[in-house]
């Protein structure tokens, strides 16, 4: 015997007048138990309703854009079917399709769409084993969902542990004590100079690696996350190919996160099939220390690969496109760097380009074009430092609908969605800032609001450094992004040169400053240039994300001596109570 039943909108917490932003079905279309009626959303996020049983949509009652509440009527379904009630949602957390009583898969498929289940599936998929990628799978796994991790190198970690931020610190470390040895002469204290055994520096980078990664194999396992190797594109807005060494393997998924990160820029035109022309992966492999090495790029990348050679033994010149190094941070930081670099560098080339490089049996011949370009030089070795691209055009995305940009970028919002609502991304291919501890945020942002957690991604900073000799360090608001947006600010700076630290390490080059706003008294930003400035910058993240002002930096113990207390310093230098200084002279 039929029955006339009214589906409405079941509990949903404490949402109300939620719009429909899709509707599935239509009057005189049969549906199955379970199959997804509509999708409603907030501003936290999205859920569908399922229809309780099998029956024909006699009348719909919404359409997409109507505001709905607990109780409103969705449509009238006649069914042969005895319904219970429907139980409630989850109290206190985001709606998502996890959230519904019944698994999204069952029957019909996510957002409408029906597939086939894949030779595995993953309440939680996750594409790129990285710090964003594997943050987000641990922690999608410690709030109970099944997840399944996909990455293409051998190791977890990604570029940053296998062929970046953690091999390069390690290099850079080497560096640094060769470096402050030399330097230990001007204090008296005389060192040979230092033998270097390639091999032996090189299997201690390994060893760090090796350690790390190791670590996060067991933590994986230890969490249940099932790890997948192999390179993954989109088949489907559901489904996954995996091409292993074991050859293709399908991954079907109630929901997925991106974390595909980014790819080494080119420069177009170049022998790459040359050896000698390197990017960062083949710097950090550490195949020999050239006699003679030029660096194309300025930023960050470059400059750090050109700290380690430097300290190795390789004559290193620089060219950069801009008008200055490390583009990013204010040329008052900058220019302790430069003074620095332009003593041990054979050459910095400021407003020039390689136009061409020639691959000769003695080395490669590069071109300029330029303000300072020289004429054609000779290197043994060419290290490309240029950026990095997204890797959005390579996982095959427009197969699921995920929307990319002209620049390879993709979209989100505040929750880490794409413009489809079971699929997020996170970390590089997301957008500037490129950097892996904004990629560890998101991840983890990500996998607690597919958990059903209010959470979202709403820093006020992301702090930048440049792990150099200085090193180079910023949060916040720049001089250069007040000036360019006409941002009314004060500046005050404390130079390491009286600094009883920085002195006594022989490193008086370095300055603290802050910025801050005229009215409140507030932080807006700071900047940090000199050792360690990548540690000291943290102190002030926190001092923006909790709104304090220059007195409550100020009136903050730093223990003495320290370079931490160049902080507590530029801010007594804003407030005028500095007694280490001179306080400058307040403007009428």
């Amino acid at each position: 015997m039929s029955q006339t039943i009214e589906v409405k909108v079941p509990d949903i917490g404490d949402f109300k007048d939620v719009e429909v932003i899709e509707v599935f079905v239509k009057a005189g279309e049969k549906v199955e138990a379970e199959q997804s009626l509509i999708t409603l959303e907030t501003d936290k996020a999205a859920m569908e309703v399922p229809s309780p049983a099998a029956g024909v949509v006699k009348a719909l009652k919404v359409k997409m854009g109507d505001k709905v509440s607990q109780g409103s009527v969705i449509l009238i379904l006649e069914s042969s079917a005895q319904i219970p009630p429907s139980p409630p949602l989850p109290k206190g957390g985001n709606i998502t399709a996890e959230a519904l009583p019944t698994p999204p898969l069952a029957k019909g498929g996510l957002g409408g769409i029906h597939f086939t289940k894949g030779d595995l599936h993953a309440e939680v998929l996750v594409l790129g084993a990285g710090p964003g990628g594997y943050t987000a799978a641990f922690r999608a796994a410690d709030l109970g969902k099944q997840v399944v991790l996909v990455e293409k190198h051998a190791n977890l970690g990604g570029v940053c542990l296998n062929v970046g931020c953690i091999p390069s610190k390690a290099l850079l470390h080497v560096a640094k004590v060769i470096s402050e040895a030399e330097e230990a002469a001007h204090h008296g204290v005389t060192f040979s100079k230092p033998k270097i055994d390639i091999d032996k520096i090189r299997a201690w980078k390994e060893s760090v690696i090796n350690k790390l990664t190791g670590g996060l194999s067991a933590l994986a396992k230890q969490r249940k996350v099932q790890v997948v190797r192999g390179s993954a594109k989109f088949s489907g807005p559901n489904t996954v190919v995996v091409k292993t060494a074991e050859g293709s393997k399908t991954i079907s998924f109630d929901t997925a996160i991106i974390a595909a990160g980014s790819s080494v820029a080119r420069i177009p035109g170049f022998p790459y099939d040359d050896p000698r022309i390197m990017d960062s992966t083949g710097a950090l492999q550490l195949q020999d220390v050239p006699k003679r090495m030029l660096i194309i790029g300025g930023g960050i990348i470059g400059l750090e690969m050109a700290t380690v050679y430097d300290a190795l033994g390789s004559r290193i010149s620089v060219v950069e496109l801009a008008d200055g190094l490390i583009t990013g941070a204010d040329r008052d930081l900058v220019r302790p760097l430069h003074k620095r670099i332009e003593k041990r560098y054979e050459a910095i080339y400021l407003k020039t380009k390689v136009t061409k490089i020639e691959a000769l049996k003695n080395g490669l011949k590069v071109h300029f074009e330029g303000e300072q370009a020289p004429d054609p030089q000779l290197y043994d070795r060419v290290l490309m430092a240029v950026g990095r691209r997204p890797n959005g055009r390579d996982i095959g995305a427009e197969a699921a609908g995920v929307q990319v940009n002209e620049r390879g970028f993709i979209p989100v919002n505040q929750q880490m969605r794409t413009n489809v609502l079971h699929i997020y991304a996170i970390g590089d291919i997301t957008g500037e800032p490129m950097l892996a501890h904004k990629a560890v945020h998101e991840g983890k942002v990500a996998a607690e609001v597919i958990a059903g957690h209010p959470a979202a991604f709403e820093p006020l900073t992301i702090p930048s450094v440049a792990y150099t000799d200085p090193e180079i360090a910023w949060m916040g608001l720049t001089e250069t992004q007040a000036k360019a947006q006409g941002i009314e600010y004060e500046k005050a700076n404390f130079p390491w040169a009286a600094s009883g630290r920085a002195l006594s390490i022989g490193r008086e080059e370095g300055a603290t400053k802050v910025l801050l706003d005229p009215g409140t008294r507030r932080i807006l930003g700071a900047g940090i240039v000199g050792v360690n400035a990548g540690e000291l910058i943290a102190e002030a993240v926190l001092a923006l994300e909790m709104g304090a002002d220059m007195e409550d930096i100020g009136l903050t113990i730093h223990p003495h001596p320290t370079l931490s207390e160049t902080l507590g310093f530029a801010a007594e230098m804003a407030e005028g109570t500095i007694t280490d200084l001179l306080a400058p002279k307040k403007k009428p």
